[in-house]
């Protein structure tokens, strides 16, 4: 029964994938036509945002099904690393959008073009529509993995950003402003920016096996330390596995390994709860010396960085 609720979830966020991906490629193609069309940076500069975003979700989908494939020899851990990957190269595609958003919105004040502000508000709000729905797709399964979330997150961002540029059309249909839609494109940039930075902080310090944003080392100390039985724990390092587990090493120091298998039980039901899902647990009995060199990890009174 959980193997069958588990297929039919994957199924359905494969279908969200394979609509979202379909519905948001035509709208890139006709927006961006659209944008060369009447003349509209605001137009094209969010059918840029849009085709990094199709890419996300492109790339998303293919590290969702690699993080459901079993280990093997070579990748004992499998492809739940893809996922990490993948945020990354997300980050990188939005930062290079931002570039090129940027360019032409500097260079379009410089040498203004008029624009058609009706045709901005009808081809923005469809935008609006199509993300919206989008979003809507991936919005019950948003937090049980992080790239599904990041999908829904950017869905939500396009939606709102599309309205951005359905008000600047239509500022230009009653105004004339034709430099409101260099000013939107350049409102659009900081948007990408701001979304993306965070992102690219997050999957940068994963990438380099740092601890993730959402574990604290302190307070897994301190699962640690309270658990009976634990005289002390050092070498202790923690590291994310894919954007959705963590894994831990350490060495726990005990009076009595008689009780190793049941302070090892203990202490994976607790740091499971603490957002530890893969732990490895090394005991050693007070006053036994670790091996030369072995124990430069965090140990005793923690600190946070």
């Amino acid at each position: 029964m959980s193997h069958e609720h588990h297929h039919h979830e994957f199924a359905n966020l494969d279908r969200a994938f394979g609509i979202g991906i379909v519905l948001n490629t035509g709208f890139v193609v006709a927006e961006f036509a659209a944008g060369f069309w009447y003349n509209s940076l605001g137009l094209i500069s969010d059918a840029g945002h849009n085709l990094g975003d199709v890419a996300s979700l492109v790339f998303a989908m293919l590290a969702f099904r690699l993080a459901k494939v079993d280990p093997t020899p070579k990748y004992t851990y499998g492809y739940k690393k893809s996922t990490v990957l993948v945020s990354l190269l997300n980050a990188v595609i939005l930062l290079v959008a931002v570039g090129f958003i940027l360019t032409e919105s500097i260079e379009k004040i410089f040498h203004p073009r008029p624009v058609d502000g009706d045709a901005v508000v009808w081809v923005a709000g469809a935008g609006v529509l199509i993300n919206a729905f989008t979003a809507w797709l991936f919005m019950k399964d948003r937090e049980k993995d992080l790239n599904v979330k990041g999908a829904y997150l950017h869905m939500v961002a396009d939606a709102l950003v599309s309205v951005g540029v359905v008000v600047s059309g239509v500022v230009m249909m009653y105004t004339g402003w034709d430099i409101i839609d260099s000013l939107t494109g350049m409102a659009v940039a900081v948007i990408i920016v701001v979304s993306a930075w965070g992102l690219l902080q997050d999957s940068l310090r994963l990438s380099l096996d740092g601890v993730p944003r959402d574990i604290s080392c302190a307070r897994i100390g301190e699962i640690i330390s309270a658990t009976p039985g634990v005289k002390g724990f050092h070498h202790m390092h923690i590291w994310a596995l894919s954007t959705t587990e963590t894994a831990l090493t350490v060495h726990i120091v005990t009076e009595d390994m008689k009780n190793t298998e049941e302070l090892k039980y203990n202490l994976k039901r607790r740091l499971k709860d603490g957002g530890i899902d893969h732990a490895t647990l090394e005991f050693e009995v007070s006053g036994s010396p670790c091996e030369a060199g072995s124990c430069a990890g965090v140990s005793g009174t923690l600190s946070e960085d």
